[in-house]
């Protein structure tokens, strides 16, 4: 059975090595979210660095998720002291679990406040897109499937909770989002 990868994309105000308040606010919030992400059903796995090494994401190895890589717009640092940026790549069941697993819960309460951390973006901020079963999305792939988006809209090969497909490639949509179509999950 396929699985639904998910890539996030953020520019952050601040580098992540900077010592204010809230960066270590949002170093210490997105931890707390991570645990509490990686218990709720439907949750397969995440891309993290071999051996929790923290850093440059530039420098890192991340076995199996590749190389890491960002979209043409980010223009900040890639150096430990420059670096000033937020991306997950993870992999779930379905879009239901990874939704309700996004938008309750601490995940929810630090969306709220992602203004505070966040550069407003004039590009997509998410892409999903089905994998088959026993895949490990790449960094390099997501980037790839988020900058399909920003030019292309949803479609089968990268899309939103809004504008969703299955694994098949027909359009679904999650019960209480996004406009009506013949599948509700």
């Amino acid at each position: 059975m396929p699985h639904l990868a998910l890539y996030t994309f953020g520019v952050l105000k601040s580098p992540l090595a900077d010592p204010a308040p809230l960066t270590h606010e949002f170093y210490d919030i997105g931890e707390t979210v991570y645990r509490e992400i990686s218990q709720r059903p439907g949750y397969l796995a995440h891309a993290e660095a071999a051996a929790g090494d923290r850093g440059s994401h530039f420098d890192l190895d991340w076995g199996a998720w590749g190389e890491f890589a960002v979209p043409t717009w980010y223009g900040k640092g890639r150096t430990g002291e420059t670096t000033a940026l937020a991306a997950t790549l993870s992999l779930w069941t379905d879009l239901r679990p990874a939704f309700d697993a996004i938008y309750t819960g601490l995940h929810r309460a630090a969306l709220n406040r992602r203004y505070d951390w966040f550069e407003r973006a004039k590009h997509p901020t998410y892409a999903f897109w089905w994998v088959s079963d026993g895949a490990i999305p790449t960094w390099q792939n997501a980037v790839s499937r988020l900058e399909h988006l920003h030019d292309h809209g949803s479609t089968p090969h990268a899309f939103t909770f809004h504008h969703a497909f299955g694994p098949d490639a027909t359009p679904i949509r999650i019960k209480g989002i996004g406009p009506k179509s013949d599948q509700v999950r």
